[in-house]
């Protein structure tokens, strides 16, 4: 017979024996929850925050190029994009090449909404990695652009 769980235990907890997608998923939503608060502190949803990530690390991109590079379906790209321009932080141009196609442009407003909303989250994940040292976060880092690899994947976990 099991022992019953203590108040406000959720189930198992990861172990160094668990399945690998397991342990990434429970680290992306420890991730996801701490970035989360983060970005909505500044006013901007974690999908909007990562929105104009992209756009700043990978500017020039079509919509439909960023809604790949996210993982989001055009529709709610779209609406990421509207609410975004809205309130001044993004501004969409014809592409010079293909006038049907629009290219988001992360405004000045934008870039230091985004700016701010980076620091915090960087302070919140180091927080999150306490326990590693540099070289350790490094390594992470390396593994996980492993994992990812160079694989065009249209699921999205945002």
């Amino acid at each position: 017979m099991q022992s019953p769980q203590p108040p406000g235990d959720v189930g198992p907890r990861p172990t160094i024996d668990s399945e690998i997608t397991w342990l990434l998923h429970r680290a992306a939503q420890r991730m996801r929850a701490a970035t989360g608060d983060t970005a909505e502190k500044h006013g901007l949803t974690l999908r909007e925050y990562i929105v104009l990530s992209a756009l700043h690390k990978s500017p020039g991109l079509t919509q439909g190029e960023l809604g790949k590079t996210l993982g989001l379906d055009k529709t709610t790209l779209m609406s990421q994009l509207d609410r975004l321009e809205r309130n001044g932080f993004v501004v969409r141009h014809n592409d010079p090449r293909d006038r049907r196609l629009r290219i988001p442009v992360i405004t000045t407003d934008g870039e230091a909404l985004r700016s701010k909303v980076a620091a915090a989250c960087d302070t919140v994940e180091a927080s999150a990695l306490t326990g590693l040292d540099p070289d350790e976060i490094q390594n992470l880092r390396r593994l996980l652009v492993a994992v990812i690899g160079d694989v065009d994947d249209r699921g999205s976990c945002l």
